[in-house]
């Protein structure tokens, strides 16, 4: 199932950075082809994790084997990871000062209307039947008035789509089919014709291979944390969480939140809802994959257990902990199941699952914009009619007016600094 490519001039969000690797390395470039640019694409698709970042390992694996995929993977996460580090700093040394507090007065309700947008463009794309609207319906009741937990509401869907793929196939089949329209850009390095390298054919060894070493990377680290610092500390909690966390971000960032605030919030308290809140706010306005508010999540949680003594040193050690297990399964799956995966693409018994999940996402996020809501909207006080008519604004901007997101977080930031002076 082909994946139209997004528009370049969109924000860095995962399709703003996949239309930027097609507008480099396919059109510009010509490394790749759009035919199997657009096959990479699929296969990420179809794998738990930042598909932006899971298309970039894949593109620098299919080139210059593992070392290309590791050189493009980690480079691809790497500038984020350093700004978040140093916007995390910031944001608990002088998070009180009242310009900072202004800022984030104003982005909190802005993340609300994000969150919103990001329902709708998925629920746009996924929910194309009444079965599909229903699953999301389902999902949304589950986890934000059940409080079922995240893994399982995948895992229910997950079992629909495999039923349903069998059952009732059309319900479950999006988008266009294997001979959609596709541009040439003139000849490829890696070019339609162009014959499979050995490295990316399928063999039994190479996969064993390949998912032994990268379970044996995981294990080795979180081995190596438990022994330093403990197996029931912070660190170690944060590798074993985060991994877990990895398996489950189907549907791209905003899907595993809800998980990932019910581990880090309610379960371990690395911190507080509003908190919460603030880094998906400073999330949104750096480079790279989203899912790197982990970063934050990390840095935040290590500093406030102040585990070395030195608050700053416990919270790049937290975010590099937390980055390491998140998105070292990315590269797994890439090395070990691209040729596997690609030989089932367009099977819908295989997809199916897949279209499930995505469905009941869109519930699973619009439940996260609620619960946002009623922290940033209600205040013990009362309702806060101000960050109310910010969120109506930035919904205005996003809906209406299609500005991107960092647009969107850096005017209401303003709007929130001259509030704050004003008041």
């Amino acid at each position: 199932m082909y994946q139209k490519v997004p528009d370049p001039k969109v924000n860095m969000s995962p399709a703003g950075q996949i239309a930027m690797m097609h507008a480099e390395l396919v059109e510009r470039r010509r490394w790749i082809s759009e035919h199997r640019f657009l096959h990479a694409l699929n296969y990420c698709m179809l794998l738990p994790g930042p598909e932006a970042t899971q298309l970039a390992i894949y593109i620098g694996w299919l080139m210059h084997r593992t070392p290309g995929a590791i050189v493009a993977g980690t480079l691809f996460v790497l500038p984020s990871l350093l700004i978040l580090m140093a916007l995390s700093w910031i944001y608990l040394a002088f998070g009180s000062l009242p310009v900072v507090a202004g800022v984030l007065y104003g982005m909190k309700p802005a993340v609300v209307a994000i969150v919103l947008a990001a329902a709708w463009r998925i629920g746009s794309r996924t929910l194309r039947n009444g079965l599909l609207i229903a699953i999301a319906a389902a999902a949304f009741v589950a986890i934000s008035i059940i409080h079922l937990p995240f893994p399982a509401i995948v895992l229910s869907a997950a079992l629909i789509g495999w039923i349903g793929g069998r059952a009732a196939p059309v319900k479950f089949q999006i988008g266009g089919g294997p001979h959609a329209a596709e541009a040439s850009y003139g000849p490829a390095l890696i070019d339609d014709d162009t014959p499979t390298p050995a490295h990316a054919r399928f063999s039994w060894p190479r996969l064993l291979r390949n998912i032994l070493g990268g379970l044996g990377l995981m294990a080795g680290a979180w081995l190596l944390i438990a022994w330093l610092s403990g197996a029931d500390r912070t660190l170690a909690q944060m590798g074993w969480f985060f991994s877990k966390a990895s398996l489950l971000t189907f549907g791209g960032a905003y899907a595993v939140l809800p998980y990932v605030y019910q581990g880090a919030v309610q379960t371990f308290h690395w911190l507080t809802p509003a908190q919460m809140i603030d880094g998906l706010a400073l999330g949104e306005t750096t480079p790279g994959p989203l899912i790197m508010i982990v970063a934050f999540i990390g840095f935040v949680g290590a500093w406030t257990a102040d585990l070395f003594g030195n608050p700053a040193a416990a919270g790049i050690a937290g975010a590099a902990v937390a980055a390491w297990f998140t998105f070292l399964p990315s590269f797994i799956f890439v090395l070990s199941g691209g040729p596997l995966v690609e030989a089932t693409r367009g099977d819908i018994r295989m997809t199916a699952p897949l279209t499930a999940i995505s469905a009941a996402v869109v519930g699973v996020i619009a439940s996260l914009a609620v619960f946002f809501g009623q922290h940033v909207f209600h205040t013990p006080t009362g309702w806060d009619w101000t960050s109310i008519a910010i969120a109506a604004a930035a919904c205005l901007a996003l809906f209406r007016l299609k500005m991107g997101p960092i647009k969107v977080l850096l005017a209401c930031a303003i709007a929130g600094i001259v509030l704050s002076y004003l008041g």
